[in-house]
């Protein structure tokens, strides 16, 4: 199963890419190993619709482009369910023994995502009540996408 980050916006040079590049490549690592073939980071330019309707409809139409058939779409959102980590390593082993060819995680705008693209997720993820900025978020998903592969390969970086 090859794992997808499709992120609305781009992340600059800075402490935030490299901390989302590190977890990505320790995943990368242990990931293959666990019958995963990759995590790739897809970056979605933000619309420049004046309204926000406008620019979350143009997003998910680029977010869209981007997801193959036979996916998984989970979306970061804050209307998402609170999930804890051990629930979150039992959808990705789920997947991934179930031969899904694809898991696709979105992370929206700063207007969030669209309705339609909300509703045709499998699964909606919120990381608490609290509003975090975007980058933030993304790390948070890339660390906690590293620390599933850890559980489920039985490596000692969670402790429970």
């Amino acid at each position: 199963m090859r794992l997808v980050v499709i992120a609305v916006g781009r992340l600059k040079q800075g402490p935030e890419r490299d901390l989302a590049e590190r977890y990505r490549e320790r995943f990368d690592e242990l990931g293959r190993k666990l019958g995963f073939r990759g995590l790739d980071i897809h970056e979605i330019p933000e619309s420049r619709a004046r309204d926000a309707a406008t620019r979350m409809a143009d997003e998910a139409a680029a977010i869209s482009a981007q997801i193959p058939q036979k996916s998984v779409l989970v979306t970061l959102d804050e209307r998402g369910d609170g999930i804890d980590t051990a629930a979150f390593t039992r959808h990705l082993g789920r997947w991934r023994d179930q031969s899904v060819a694809n898991t696709i995680f979105v992370i929206g705008g700063a207007d969030g995502l669209s309705p339609d693209l909300r509703r045709k997720a499998k699964f909606s993820v919120a990381f608490g009540a609290a509003t975090w900025p975007h980058q933030l978020v993304r790390v948070m998903l890339l660390e906690q996408i590293y620390r599933a592969a850890t559980i489920l390969a039985g490596h000692p970086y969670h402790r429970a």
